[in-house]
């Protein structure tokens, strides 16, 4: 049994290596998947979102679990005894019965990953790649899957390959770790005193902090076909607040959000009232995004144009995502401000998609604080940072939350990653 860890810091050159392998390699023996998000997968050439605010009524045309994976045990082999045998092998070995008569776009992010690694496998490689895969996902289903990692290196001739940015996530089981960079220990603070001094400092604008609801949603309950998502839900936020929202996978944290954030169409169905106006009442949705800074998983999963990094930052002053518009200078010195503050600021000319996947979390950071919004919504913002740049961004958190009238809902699913200022907190349970 092999299982190595390659490690290090954003940037450090981790992707680079893979790649260059992968290169070298050069087989059908060798399969590489990269986990970016909880919310979606790439599934021959689509992208399944699980909780899709626009998805229309599943219709005959919608894939299951069980249709495509037959689909990829025939296009991997041919249909021999020895074969069918692999295939039942895994069905077995990660649960999937249940699971082939589903809809793909209603499983959970645990459910998808075993999805993606039952197909991969059924080329039987030698190498196994697989890149962040632990990220999205809460503490059960990560020991879930670490478990069935252990288990498919013992039983089967296969050598597994686990690139990581979050070390303290590399299981105690590999037997080897490959580091890249230097393994410097991570301070107590990583912002200086001038910068939190100067985030503390930034001018208000007129509009702030003029609300005393920034949220009040009323018995809000969604449904997409015949599951339920939320149901009959209260919850108020008031100015000022900083809410921690949890739950497991599945149990609609991104669809709460989604409402807040005017992208589901199910919230003028629902009492939603947002910064002390009720939906629906002649406000837009961008009347409603310019108070809001937002990122998440499937922000990240949106951004495919090769835009440099601070155009992607400007883009935040729009609420667009990329950018039809030129800044003007006044603009690019806020974007380029925000840059350096996460450390990135020599990236700014650098084209988006050759940056690594944590430093483009990074740019998008900067992008959600570059409006200095009054709501900050960060859904698992430090996906794919390493300790270093985790510990400079809840920096920056802490103390953009210190300023008056700011208010900010956070989800993850490490609770050492929830910045200091945490006032509240809200914990969604699946609904079966």
């Amino acid at each position: 049994m092999k299982i190595t860890a390659i490690a290090g810091r954003n940037g450090s050159g981790k992707t680079l290596y893979i790649d260059q392998l992968r290169k070298q390699l050069a087989s059908d023996k060798v399969r590489y998947i990269a986990f970016t998000d909880s919310y979606g997968v790439n599934v021959d050439g689509q992208y399944y979102l699980q909780l899709r605010w626009n998805q229309h009524d599943i219709d005959h045309e919608t894939p299951t679990v069980g249709e495509l994976l037959q689909n990829a045990y025939l296009l991997t082999g041919e249909d021999t005894a020895e074969r069918r045998e692999l295939q039942k092998h895994l069905y077995d070995l990660f649960c999937m019965e249940p699971l082939l008569d589903k809809y793909i776009i209603t499983l959970s992010s645990g459910e998808l990953r075993k999805f993606q690694l039952t197909k991969t496998l059924f080329a039987n490689p030698k190498l196994l790649i697989m890149d962040n895969p632990f990220i999205g996902l809460d503490a059960e289903t990560r020991d879930q899957l670490k478990a069935l990692l252990l288990q498919l290196a013992e039983e089967r001739d296969i050598e597994i390959m686990l690139v990581m940015s979050k070390t303290d996530d590399i299981p105690s089981f590999v037997s080897e770790v490959k580091w890249f960079g230097t393994q410097e220990p991570v301070p107590a603070h990583v912002l200086s005193p001038a910068q939190q001094e100067a985030i503390l400092s930034l001018p208000y604008a007129d509009h702030d902090y003029d609300c005393q609801h920034v949220i009040d949603m009323k018995k809000v309950t969604i449904r997409y076909g015949e599951r339920t998502i939320l149901k009959d839900l209260d919850w108020t936020v008031m100015n000022g607040e900083r809410w921690a929202l949890s739950g497991q996978n599945g149990s609609g944290k991104s669809t709460l959000l989604s409402l807040v954030c005017a992208d589901n169409p199910q919230s003028y169905a629902c009492d939603i009232t947002l910064f002390d106006r009720p939906r629906g009442s002649g406000e837009s949705i961008w009347d409603i995004k310019k108070h809001i800074g937002y990122v998440s998983p499937e922000m990240h999963r949106s951004y495919k144009r090769n835009l440099p990094a601070i155009r992607i930052v400007a883009s935040g002053l729009m609420d667009s995502i990329g950018l039809y518009a030129i800044p003007n200078p006044k603009d690019y010195e806020k974007c380029h401000w925000w840059l350096n503050i996460f450390g990135i600021g020599h990236l700014a000319d650098k084209p988006f998609l050759q940056l690594s996947s944590g430093e483009q979390r990074l740019v998008l950071l900067a992008r959600a604080f570059v409006k200095d919004p009054q709501l900050l919504i960060l859904d698992e913002p430090l996906h794919g940072l390493d300790l270093w740049n985790r510990r400079l961004a809840k920096d920056v958190i802490e103390t953009f939350c210190q300023r008056k009238g700011k208010t900010m809902i956070m989800v993850t699913h490490y609770q050492e990653e929830l910045p200091n200022v945490i006032t509240n907190s809200l914990y969604l349970k699946k609904l079966i």
